[in-house]
C-alpha cells in the first residue's frame, strides 16, 4: 500500500454515551427512599489567603492588604441528616458500529477502516478494551472528589431492555483497582464482555449504572463545578439538573475512558483519559505530544498498512470510540491559504515601502517615461 490514504473530511460519533449523573441522599440502611440533593448557595467570610504581588520591601501595604476580609459567595451541597449516603446514577449507552465514520470524503479510507477493525476484532482487542471501560464503572472513578473518603461504595450496573432489569451486575469499589487493569474480576470480565460484544455488533445496548456511597450525615458532597466564561458574584457555581446537583456528561465520560496506561509515563503518572495527544489539563501536560506516540501518527501509519504493535493498536482503536474530528487537513486548500497569506504580506510591505518614499507600488524608479 504505497499511497497515503487520507481524507479531509472524517469524524466519528462516542460509542459510549454516558447521561448526566443526578445526586441524591439516602441512609445506607434503608434505600428505598432516595431524596433529591439541592444545592445551595452560602456567604462566607474568608482571609486572604493567595501570594500576594506587593513589593516585599513595604510591610504596612503588605499588612493592610492582608488583614482585610474576603468575602465570597459560593454553591455547595450536603447529605441532609440523618441521611448519611450519597446514591449517583446516570445512564450509558453502548453504541455499535466500530470504525464506521459519521462523515467521510474519501471511499479508499472507509474501505481500509473496515479492515482495520475486522483484523482487530479477531483477536482479544475489543474484550481489552470492553474491560476496561467495566473496571472504570466498577471502581466508581466517575464519582470523582466523592469517593474520597467514603467508608463503603456499592455500584450496580442494570442492563436494560425494554424499560426493564435484564442482568445487574454488583461491585465493591474499593475491591476494584483505580490503576492497574492487568487482573480484572471474573464480573468485571462479564459486565466487558458484554460492553464488547455492543461494541463490535449492531445498534447499541443501554445500562443503568447507579453508585451508593456512605460518607456520613451532614457531609459535602460536590456536583460538577461549572466554568464560567462571563464574571459572576460567585466563586464557585455547581451544576444542576432540575434542580439537584448533577455531575456533567463530559465528566463521566472523561473518567470511564482513563484507561490509557500505553503512554510513556504510565509508569509514574498512571492511567490517563483516551485523548489524541494524551491532553491533562488539569496537570498542565501532554503525555502523546511526540511525533511517534500521538494518535495521527499511528493512524495514519496503520491506515497505510505500515505494523503497529498491539499496544499502539488499542490505543488507536480506543480514540475511534472516543470519536471526534480526525480528519487530515486539505494539502491542496492548506498550500493556497498559505500562498493568499504571502502574497498580502507582501503586498502590504510594498503598499508601506511606497509610503515612505512617496512612489506608487507598481513604480519603477530610475526611468525617464513620463
Amino acid at each position: 500500500m504505497a499511497n497515503k490514504l487520507r481524507a479531509s473530511v472524517l469524524s466519528f460519533r462516542h460509542l459510549v454515551d454516558p447521561s448526566d449523573a443526578i445526586l441524591f441522599s439516602s441512609q445506607w440502611d434503608s434505600r428505598s427512599s432516595w431524596k433529591p440533593l439541592p444545592v445551595r448557595e452560602k456567604t462566607v467570610r474568608g482571609t486572604i489567603s493567595n501570594r500576594m504581588d506587593v513589593d516585599a520591601a513595604d510591610p504596612i501595604k503588605l499588612n493592610a492588604d492582608i488583614c482585610n476580609p474576603n468575602p465570597q459567595t459560593v454553591d455547595y451541597a450536603c447529605l441532609p441528616s440523618p441521611d448519611d449516603t450519597l446514591g449517583v446514577q446516570f445512564t450509558l449507552r453502548i453504541h455499535g458500529g466500530w470504525g464506521v465514520p459519521d462523515s467521510c470524503n474519501n471511499d479508499e479510507v472507509q474501505a481500509r477502516l473496515q479492515e482495520m477493525v475486522k483484523g482487530y476484532c479477531q483477536g482479544t482487542g475489543p474484550l481489552k478494551l470492553g474491560t476496561r471501560y467495566a473496571q472504570n464503572i466498577a471502581n466508581a472513578r466517575w464519582l470523582w472528589r466523592n469517593m474520597v473518603g467514603a467508608e463503603a461504595i456499592e455500584v450496580q450496573v442494570r442492563k436494560m431492555a425494554n424499560g426493564a432489569p435484564v442482568r445487574i451486575w454488583q461491585f465493591d469499589a474499593h475491591n476494584v483497582s483505580l490503576d492497574d487493569f492487568t487482573n480484572p474480576s471474573a464480573e468485571v470480565q462479564s459486565l466487558g464482555a458484554d460492553i464488547a460484544h455492543a461494541f463490535v455488533q449492531g445498534g447499541f445496548c443501554m445500562y443503568q449504572v447507579l453508585a451508593f456511597a456512605r460518607l456520613g450525615p451532614g457531609v459535602e458532597v460536590y456536583p460538577s463545578q461549572l466554568l464560567l466564561m462571563e464574571k459572576t458574584t460567585k466563586s464557585r457555581t455547581f451544576y444542576q439538573c432540575v434542580g439537584q446537583g448533577a455531575i456533567t456528561s463530559q465528566k463521566i465520560g472523561n473518567a470511564l475512558r482513563t484507561l490509557d496506561t500505553w503512554h510513556a509515563s504510565a509508569d509514574t503518572v498512571g492511567p490517563i483519559a483516551i485523548e489524541p495527544y494524551g491532553a491533562v489539563t488539569s496537570r498542565g501536560a501532554a503525555y502523546r505530544k511526540g511525533l511517534s506516540d500521538n494518535f495521527y501518527t499511528l493512524f495514519d501509519k496503520w491506515l497505510d498498512g505500515k505494523e503497529i504493535t498491539p499496544t499502539e493498536q488499542h490505543f488507536v482503536m480506543a480514540v475511534l470510540i472516543r470519536g471526534g474530528v480526525l480528519g487530515t487537513p486539505d494539502e491542496e486548500k492548506a498550500a493556497k491559504k498559505k500562498a493568499e497569506a504571502e502574497a498580502k504580506k507582501k503586498a502590504k510591505a510594498a503598499a508601506k515601502a511606497a509610503a515612505k518614499t512617496g512612489a506608487e507600488p507598481d513604480d519603477e524608479e530610475g526611468t525617464d517615461e513620463p
